[in-house]
């Protein structure tokens, strides 16, 4: 009954929401997000958490301040998404500037195969409409198989029809369709802040360990494609904006481990710098960190 629930009110966001103007659809999602925040329930407490790591020297009154923020960045991201498949060609084209694109239109020119590789900031999706429309390229993703099953088609009908390839995270298979993309000098996109599985890579993040996922790395290492961070951020314009960093070299000594551990640090150390300079467009109300893992252990 919940997972039945839990679709209908998806596609009831998709039918609906993307029929209102934009402007009713921005205040219904500043008012729902608010509502969320001011209940204080476990997600808007773990942001709040998970933002002291980044903000270290807030006070209580600023923590609030961003996670309220955070919370209506979240809420833009799915009033955004709702409205994705009615925006118009131009519209996906002119709804996200991105900083350095030059590091993409060099390392796609080059033939050698791109791994954009993001943070759960800003809106991924409306980057990748801007990517299928005003670059004219294709990529290839990866989304993880939520249930009920008929959710998990909603997401893939909805990044297909805005021009991506969408993979199911079954392991081995969906990365070796990645590296014949790579190989045939294309396109893929990556969300890679949050691996907590037993493949994750640790880094240190913020100060404190963590696991982000080994994929990016290791593609660009078998590949010889080129791994660029991009990080993502909203201001009060409607137009999203973001940085395309340079690319992350792969070592030129060490065994595959160590030039893996190398490569996840560098991109981290890419994701912090978005997410310091844009703290509340980060979008992680899960336990991220590995203490936190540790303390929820009986």
């Amino acid at each position: 009954m919940k997972d039945r629930l839990t679709d209908a009110l998806y596609g009831i966001g998709w039918a609906t929401v993307k029929k209102l103007p934009e402007p009713v659809a921005n205040r219904l999602g500043r008012r729902i997000a608010d509502t969320v925040w001011k209940r204080r329930g476990k997600s808007v407490l773990r942001l709040e958490s998970n933002l002291a790591r980044v903000v270290p020297d807030a006070s209580p009154q600023r923590l609030a301040e961003l996670s309220q923020a955070g919370m209506r960045s979240y809420m833009r991201y799915w009033m955004e998404s709702f409205r994705l498949p009615a925006w118009s060609k131009e519209r996906m084209r002119n709804g996200f500037v991105p900083e350095d694109v030059h590091h993409l239109t060099d390392a796609l020119a080059s033939g050698r195969g791109v791994v954009l590789a993001l943070p759960h900031m800003g809106n991924y999706d409306v980057a990748g409409a801007w990517v299928t429309t005003k670059l004219e390229t294709p990529f290839t993703t990866v989304a993880e198989r939520l249930k009920p099953e008929t959710l998990y088609d909603r997401f893939v009908a909805y990044r297909e029809g805005l021009g991506m390839e969408v993979l199911p995270h079954t392991g081995g298979s969906a990365f070796a369709t990645l590296a014949r993309r790579l190989r045939a000098g294309g396109l893929v996109c990556l969300v890679a802040d949050r691996d907590l599985s037993a493949s994750g890579v640790e880094v240190k993040f913020f100060g404190e360990q963590t696991r982000i996922p080994a994929g990016p790395a290791l593609l660009a290492q078998q590949t010889g494609a080129l791994l660029l961070p991009v990080t993502l951020w909203y201001d009060d314009s409607p137009i999203m904006k973001g940085r395309v960093h340079p690319p992350i070299d792969v070592p030129e000594t060490g065994d595959r481990a160590a030039k893996t551990s190398v490569m996840a640090q560098a991109l981290a150390d890419a994701f912090a710098t978005g997410i310091a300079d844009h703290p509340q467009d980060w979008h992680m109300l899960q336990r991220l960190w590995l203490a936190d893992l540790e303390e929820r252990r009986p």
